[in-house]
């Protein structure tokens, strides 16, 4: 009895260890970005699907308004009045094929209609590219796991990060903003490695001169000489136009 006690003690000592060394993070997505269908028996099927960086899923569930008013959720996605808000876990990041890193931490979702939390039923998530290979999987299923220990999130625990962070959503003109300033960057980048790679050429370009000329001066050769390769000889004919 007393090992089986102590079994169950180390057991809660870990989970409660587990639990406080886990801080999750939030992020708010306008109701822009939310597709809702009709209500069936009081439940919506809702999907919300973010591709840019540093986003790259879907999330899909059932949910339904708060007090169970099959009508209220479809009518405030026009008056601007539903929102979700993704809980993650910042430290959980995966490598996308363009290069770009993406959050894959996420572990639970809720939907507030007039910053009042829905219920929700059914939510799994499921990344996208280029953020889905087995390893941001292995990194999400690991969120998945850790994110249950912390309970019910939306129950108050963190009211005031969800507070501060529904105050910023990501709609569309954000999202829009987030991929124009990553294909800038991108194409700064391109530009500087271009640049870089242009400068070494011209200074590899420049040595091959100066070696060329000391060669001809030091030993008198002509640009058919067999001493120089075939392309100092044709800097040799240029030079000598």
């Amino acid at each position: 009895m007393k090992k089986i006690l102590t079994v169950i003690f180390l057991a809660c000592a870990f989970v409660f260890a587990q639990e406080g060394s886990i801080k999750p993070g939030f992020q708010a997505f306008s109701g822009a970005l939310i597709k809702l269908k009709k209500a069936d028996k009081g439940f919506h099927k809702f999907m919300l699907k973010v591709d840019v960086a540093p986003w790259a899923f879907v999330a899909q569930g059932e949910v339904q308004a708060p007090g169970g008013d099959s009508d209220v959720l479809i009518t405030a996605l026009f008056d601007r009045a539903l929102y979700a808000v993704l809980a993650y876990i910042p430290d959980k990041i995966a490598a996308g094929s363009d290069g770009d890193e993406y959050n894959v931490g996420f572990f639970d979702m809720m939907l507030y209609y007039d910053e009042e939390p829905t219920r929700i039923r059914n939510l799994s998530f499921k990344l996208l590219p280029p953020a889905n290979d087995s390893w941001a999987q292995g990194i999400l299923d690991d969120a998945l796991q850790s994110g249950s220990l912390l309970g019910k999130i939306w129950s108050g625990k963190y009211e005031r990060e969800i507070t501060k962070a529904s105050a910023t959503p990501i709609d569309k003109a954000k999202l829009e903003a987030m991929q124009r300033d990553r294909q800038e960057a991108r194409a700064k980048a391109l530009a500087d490695k271009r640049a870089r790679e242009e400068a070494e050429r011209q200074a590899r370009y420049g040595s091959e001169k100066v070696k060329l000329k000391t060669t001809m001066e030091d030993n008198s050769l002509d640009c058919s000489s067999r001493r120089l390769s075939a392309k100092q000889k044709r800097l040799c004919k240029m030079n000598r136009k």
